[in-house]
């Protein structure tokens, strides 16, 4: 298997988001009501586009909940199909994109919402000519969690 530069850039986003939230939330917290400005959240640029992270934590119900905003460029993926143990919900904001979904690709635009099941494969990729702007929303229930 050969590791793109792009799969190093995606790896080390992700990284870079995990050291942020692990710095910004105190260890054992739980994250309570909160509202959180779009403006004052940092957009930091990778080799597909741009993501904001608005938090990462444990909740009252949860072992860690988080969420996202993801701009791809145009023919951009976000990543390679994969799985995981945690369920992600996807809330398209702007643009056009083709999700993997049941193992079929389907094409939806603003306004769509994707649900994406523990353990199954998925990905997205921005099919329009514009950005393609996307919220995303991930758990992980009690006990799923990686240690």
């Amino acid at each position: 298997m050969k590791i793109t530069k792009r799969d190093l850039t995606v790896a080390s986003l992700s990284i870079c988001c995990t050291l942020t939230c692990i710095i910004a939330q105190p260890k054992g917290s739980i994250l309570e009501s909160t509202a959180f400005d779009w403006n004052n959240i940092a957009v930091r640029g990778t080799a597909i586009g741009s993501v904001r992270t608005f938090f990462r934590s444990p909740t009252v119900t949860t072992d860690e909940l988080e969420c996202h905003v993801t701009t791809l460029n145009p023919g951009e993926a976000a990543h390679a199909p994969h799985k995981h143990q945690e369920e992600e919900v996807i809330i398209i904001k702007e643009g056009t994109v083709e999700a993997l979904v049941n193992g079929e690709r389907k094409k939806v635009g603003p306004g769509s919402v994707i649900f994406q099941a523990s353990n199954q494969m998925h990905t997205l990729r921005n099919v329009g000519k514009t950005p393609a702007t996307y919220h995303v929303i991930s758990w992980h229930s009690p006990g799923t969690m990686e240690r």
